[in-house]
């Protein structure tokens, strides 16, 4: 077995790392990260698992599975890794480069959340609850599935019809128009 890195093996570690701005080569595998994740038994490969098919440049495999939809970013994995690695955001990363090469998610409907909560971000500059679940529910084609509990959400004023507009609303929308233009030009 050939035991040294190939150069595109190296390149997405490196892109990886760039983007997410953590060391993710200085995992050394000790699988704390996965044994305190509260969504590991949900997902089809353990945080660890990620860490190390990044080292070994598997970007098909890593961009394709359910674990970098599901994790909730709770940083349970980012506080007990040993090395400073910030899992988590490793993890935002991947999904980010996973929705940006249209890699579809398979069998989660986290790429679904995930898209409807940022358009929502976008619009608004804030996240509009009843707006973006609309969304969300069009595009996982889940309309009944919770349905139950948008009265008891509404009656307790924890959903409006309306959105509320962030008063920095052009601001975030800058965010969004200089991050489409920095991944225009990469």
């Amino acid at each position: 077995m050939n035991e040294t890195l190939e150069w595109k093996d190296i390149a997405f570690l490196r892109e990886v790392e760039r983007r997410s701005g953590t060391p993710v080569s200085a995992c050394f595998q000790c699988h704390k990260c996965s044994t305190g994740c509260p969504i590991g038994p949900e997902m089809d490969l353990l945080s660890s698992q990620v860490m190390r098919l990044i080292h070994l440049g598997e970007e098909e495999k890593v961009l394709k599975c359910r674990s970098i939809w599901l994790c909730a970013s709770c940083e349970a994995c980012t506080t007990r890794c040993p090395m400073g690695i910030d899992v988590a955001t490793v993890m935002d990363t991947l999904r980010i480069i996973a929705a940006q090469r249209k890699v579809p998610a398979p069998g989660t409907r986290g790429e679904r959340f995930y898209r409807s909560f940022l358009s929502s971000v976008r619009r608004h500059g804030r996240v509009f609850e009843l707006g973006m679940l609309t969304v969300y529910k069009f595009r996982s084609v889940d309309f009944l599935t919770d349905l139950d509990k948008a009265p008891k959400l509404l009656a307790k004023g924890k959903l409006s019809f309306l959105p509320a507009r962030s008063a920095n609303v052009a601001q975030v929308k800058e965010i969004f128009r200089k991050a489409d233009e920095e991944e225009t030009n990469r």
